[in-house]
């Protein structure tokens, strides 16, 4: 193992608890023991997935949030006993490869609470809200410390919770702790005086308007997480380690207003000062580790990174928390293993947190120790099946029930998170494969193949591997999609596939094969409108054609976003045009990417017009439509044109002829990777 990473590998403490090295794994919604949306048992899936981190390494592993009560049915988890005989099992086996777990508990959600459209409605409708209330209480699950507007619905009023239920959430607290520890879990998390769920809502000013002994002063703020830490200690004894995710600052400017990172801003929430105070007061109340980042719902990208945000995003604020308490804290936020060993080594932070790597690559601290950084498949923060639930004008949360039921799988590995539904098993009869077009897609349907016995062939009409995504890959924030292209790179040269570069297949019938898989991509979609030839491709951008200073981005889906974002980051001046009512009005893209950039061209103060359309293009203007019918000619120099794509498939799907990736449907990696995968294991 490298010597810088030798920190990370040094043991350490919480409380009387050792912990072999400093890397934690976090909690991640979707992978909690006890179930996430159905009703308390014990989760099978869950625990293999945890076992298999044991095995790889791990020091400390905390599962995803674990709500007191069930989203559905609303029991309570302390009730169901049976659970708890299980999970004594699943902790024997946990310590049999040297890790220690927490337990996350939850107090709920909220103002936070993810709505869908339907759950509004259940809101907005009280006699609808009423029959459902047996199965699904809307209003108990979002209730907050006051009335207070919905992150995703606007428009729906979040009741304000009562003392009883404060009362019964604190019993709750201590009693579910209680068979944890009898259940031999090592300790329990606290979720938290962090990213702007329920406890943390009675700690912040902009949200709590109480006038009872649970608002306004700083200790009537705080005393909802005081009173729970002490219940533990008094079920569980002193010495039982509790740990609380806490986020230190909130970097919130009001509802549903984040502020990107160096914006000059009046913080409405938890600033550094109070945050000094907050961090000790927590400490000396009970608490035995601060598991730190930043953020609230409403600054939702500081807590769940996406690649826009700079690595190690949280580490100078955690950091400097650190100084005031006597107790571990860890980061969290796109940490990297170097920058991380360093600021351990420094005093700075006792430990690593590290989520949604995990979900990719689970052996990634196995590859760390043995010097394989290079086989360690990367995370690209993309969040499009990890956390998927999209937001945007008109639409509350957009993520379907099953991908909502499933958070925590991978758009990179759809192994993740799924038991053994998708093991690589190998094949009945070996095969000869020809898959065609070196993409994404392409390289994951020879991977697999390759794999499970058969002998692939890579038809590459260019001179390198990685397709379309090599341009995709192209802004400088896209280091970890570059390191992707890599690391399937790697992969294909280790295996026994053939690759034929600069080679176009232009008729399946060329080919004599057991099995073709046609990965050709997609094309652009193309406008006809006056001046198009003043125009150029988004992926003609992207493969380095220059622009002026001036650029008007027509279409503001991701792509078109990126492309913005990308100018603005080189000192262009973006301007972007998009038909729809919103920027990145999809589902698929998680709303902690898209309102990283809706807050940052809101910031920078970047041209957008919204229901608009693009009439006429010159070499020097572009007249800008609006729905209205009124027309705005703005001066540009450059215009780029990113409006989507169709796929473009070589054949038809047949017998013995597979289509995958963008060729079949235009979507994302998760649904590239994803068809790939599932059409290599049938082969």
């Amino acid at each position: 193992m490298d010597q810088k990473y030798e920190p990370l590998f040094t043991p350490w403490k919480i409380r009387d608890v050792e912990i072999k090295n400093r890397i934690v794994l976090c909690p991640m919604g979707g992978t909690s023991l006890f179930g996430w949306i159905e009703p308390t048992h014990f989760d099978e899936i869950a625990a293999d997935f945890f076992i298999e981190k044991a095995k790889n390494n791990v020091g400390l592993i905390i599962p995803g949030i674990a709500p007191l009560r069930n989203l559905l049915g609303g029991g309570w988890i302390y009730k169901s006993k049976s659970t708890f005989k299980k999970l004594k099992v699943f902790m024997d086996e946990i310590h049999k490869y040297g890790a220690k777990l927490f337990i996350q508990l939850t107090a709920g959600f909220g103002r936070s609470f993810a709505m869908t459209d339907g759950m509004a409605d259940m809101m907005r409708n009280k006699l609808l809200g009423a029959i459902c209330k047996p199965l699904l209480n809307i209003s108990r699950i979002s209730a907050a410390p006051s009335a207070l507007p919905n992150r995703w619905a606007e428009d729906v009023t979040c009741r304000e919770i009562t003392k009883k239920e404060i009362r019964e959430l604190v019993y709750a607290f201590g009693e579910t702790s209680r068979l944890c520890k009898e259940a031999g879990v090592d300790g329990v998390e606290i979720h938290a005086v962090h990213e702007g769920y329920l406890i943390d809502q009675f700690t912040l000013k902009y949200m709590n308007h109480r006038t009872d002994e649970y608002g306004g002063s700083f200790e009537n703020r705080y005393r909802f997480p005081v009173e729970i830490v002490r219940e533990i200690k008094k079920k569980c004894g002193e010495d039982y380690p509790v740990s609380l995710r806490y986020s230190v600052v909130s970097k919130t400017k009001g509802f549903c207003k984040g502020a990107v990172p160096g914006e000059e801003y009046e913080e409405v929430g938890r600033d550094m000062e109070e945050s000094e105070k907050a961090a000790k007061y927590l400490q000396d109340a009970g608490y035995d580790m601060l598991n730190a980042d930043n953020g609230t719902y409403d600054a939702w990208y500081w807590a769940h990174p996406p690649m826009y945000m700079p690595q190690n995003c949280n580490l100078e604020e955690v950091s400097h928390i650190r100084k005031f308490v006597d107790i571990p804290v860890v980061c969290a936020g796109r940490m990297e293993p170097d920058v991380a060993a360093e600021a351990i080594k420094a005093g700075k932070i006792d430990g690593m947190g590290v989520a949604r790597q995990f979900l990719t690559d689970g052996e990634w601290v196995t590859k760390l120790m043995e010097d394989r950084i290079e086989d360690i498949r990367p995370c690209i923060c993309c969040h499009n099946a990890c956390l998927g639930m999209p937001h945007y004008k008109g639409k509350a949360n957009a993520e379907g029930m099953t991908d909502a039921k499933n958070m925590s799988q991978c758009a990179l590995n759809p192994q993740t998170m799924r038991g053994h539904k998708y093991d690589i098993k190998p094949a009945k009869k070996p095969k000869n494969i020809a898959v065609i077009g070196g993409g994404i897609g392409g390289m994951e349907t020879a991977r697999v193949a390759a794999l499970r016995g058969h002998k692939v062939t890579i038809y590459e009409k260019t001179d390198h591997l990685g397709g379309v995504f090599v341009e995709a890959a192209a802004p400088s924030f896209k280091e970890k999609d570059k390191a992707l292209i890599e690391w399937y790179k790697r992969q294909v040269s280790s295996l026994p596939i053939e690759i034929k570069f600069n080679t176009e297949i232009k008729n399946i019938k060329e080919i004599d094969t057991d099995e073709i898989v046609v990965a050709t991509g997609a094309k652009a979609r193309k406008l006809n409108i006056p001046g198009i030839e003043n125009s150029m491709e988004a992926i003609e951008y992207l493969d380095g054609r220059e622009t002026g200073d001036t650029v008007v981005v027509i279409g503001g889906g991701l792509t078109g976003c990126e492309i913005a974002y990308d100018l603005f980051n080189k000192g262009k001046n973006p301007i972007i045009v998009e038909a729809k009512n919103d920027l990145m009005a999809v589902k698929g893209l998680s709303f902690a990417n898209s309102s990283y950039l809706r807050d940052f061209f809101d910031h920078k103060k970047v041209p957008v017009y919204l229901e608009s359309t693009v009439t006429e293009i010159t070499p020097d203007t572009v007249t800008i439509k609006a729905k209205d019918g009124k027309e705005t000619k703005v001066s540009a120099d450059s215009v780029v044109v990113s409006v989507g794509y169709i796929p473009a498939p070589l054949a038809k799907k047949s017998g013995k002829v597979h289509i995958v990736g963008d060729a079949e449907s235009v979507g994302n990696l998760k649904t590239v990777i994803w068809k790939a995968y599932e059409v290599a294991e049938k082969l």
